[in-house]
């Protein structure tokens, strides 16, 4: 029954916070729910001066939600089969080797230039924090985040290549990004004594190879059961069963199952089988279901995100660690795409300033927060929630109001 209550007063919350917004507000969902929350909460926060009621309800629905756990095990499986539905997959065809290299290399290289830049200015600020910590915060603020980007990318007016290269980059870096948490957060937890480079390279290879092999097979066997039949209720209830079902088998499995709800989406919603599996009223209510799942999903994530200020540890160093790591992930995100932009800029034509508007428009959100969440107090949990909190806000309410304005202002237009 309390977690009935919890999910019911999250989605109320959800539902007139959402209202607010569309009818005062007016700015993209994913900024105007965060932004509303956070000062519901700093409201909260102020008239416990006076009675302690809301704010103990708001400190015990987040005391009861294992955000890490609901957002990596279960929300994030959903969202990002919903946005590769919706993917172009013949631009992200034109696009996969830039694709790729963005979110694989340039995951791996912000991963160390973020630790390493971190770890010195820690030091500065007297907070003595090991460097493999200091990687762990580059692994877990390195993946920009589809959830976050997809929605604002849809108002900023992009063009589709643009729009393609910066959401096929967030989707795939997304399970890059958690498997190259994981395997640093392995060696961490192991004092950085007896690792074998063998057993990590195995780690990664098995997480990511199985995680999209999984989602071939998975886009295989609903494209082939939707084809079969002509019922558009089941075909919707297949696709539900793909990614509760391919969740569940990934974790059994140990495999990214971020990258194989990513590949079974991208299958699923390319045209070749869209026009083979499914009727025009079956594309109609598949796209709409996931619409739905995708925008209550996120309205609730959103929500959640500016409730968690609550189990902020806000220390004076932290704080400003926060603010100086802002300028030094955006730096950071710039120069690990620089050498991949380069190398492709001619071969596809890139438009203009790609590499300020992709690092401009690499927000970060939920996972961030979530793998920070994750950490121990060992690893300095608290001091990296901070740091990451703040950059989550950042870049959400700052780097998301503003991208538009930079595309428009770089003449990165619809038109090229």
């Amino acid at each position: 029954m309390d977690y009935f209550l919890i999910v019911t007063i999250l989605v109320v919350l959800a539902a007139a916070f959402g209202y607010v917004n569309v009818r005062f507000l007016k700015l993209p969902n994913t900024i105007g729910l965060m932004l509303i929350t956070i000062l519901f909460t700093l409201a909260v926060i102020g008239i416990s001066f006076f009675d302690t009621t809301l704010l103990d309800a708001e400190r015990y629905i987040i005391g009861q939600i294992d955000f890490k756990s609901v957002l990596l095990d279960s929300m994030l499986s959903f969202l990002l089969f919903a946005g590769a539905l919706h993917t172009n997959f013949d631009q992200l065809k034109v696009q996969r080797w830039p694709v790729f290299v963005f979110s694989t290399f340039g995951v791996l290289v912000s991963t160390f230039l973020v630790g390493t830049v971190m770890f010195y200015v820690l030091q500065l600020l007297g907070l003595q924090i090991d460097y493999i910590y200091c990687l762990l915060f580059g692994a877990l603020i390195s993946p920009t985040d589809p959830i976050a980007v997809l929605g604002i990318l849809k108002q900023a007016g992009a063009p589709k290549k643009l729009e393609t290269k910066i959401v096929g980059e967030s989707l795939f870096n997304d399970g890059v990004g958690v498997v190259v948490f994981l395997t640093i957060y392995q060696i961490a937890s192991s004092g950085g004594g007896h690792i074998d480079p063998l057993e990590i390279l195995e780690l990664f290879g098995v997480e990511v190879i199985g995680g999209i092999l999984l989602g071939l097979l998975l886009g295989w066997i609903s494209y082939r059961l939707m084809k079969s039949i002509n019922d558009y209720d089941i075909e919707v209830i297949i696709t539900l069963a793909a990614v509760m079902g391919g969740t569940v088998i990934a974790q059994k499995l140990h495999l990214s199952a971020p990258l194989a709800m990513v590949t079974a989406g991208l299958i699923v919603g390319n045209n070749t089988v869209r026009e083979s599996a499914m009727s025009e009223i079956t594309e109609t209510y598949v796209d709409k279901f996931w619409e739905l799942i995708d925008i209550l999903l996120n309205t609730i994530l959103f929500v959640l995100i500016g409730m968690e200020m609550l189990v902020l540890a806000l220390d004076g160093k932290f704080i400003v660690a926060g603010l100086l790591a802002i300028p030094i992930v955006l730096l950071c995100r710039y120069a690990s795409l620089l050498i991949p932009i380069k190398f492709f800029n001619k071969r596809l034509n890139f438009v203009p300033k790609t590499n300020l508007i992709m690092t401009w428009g690499g927000l970060r959100g939920g996972i961030s927060i979530a793998l920070a969440l994750g950490l121990t107090d060992l690893m300095h949990r608290d001091l990296f929630l901070v740091i990451t909190y703040i950059i989550v806000v950042f870049s959400i309410l700052v780097q998301g109001l503003t991208v538009g304005k930079l595309i428009k202002k770089v003449g990165a237009t619809e038109t090229e």
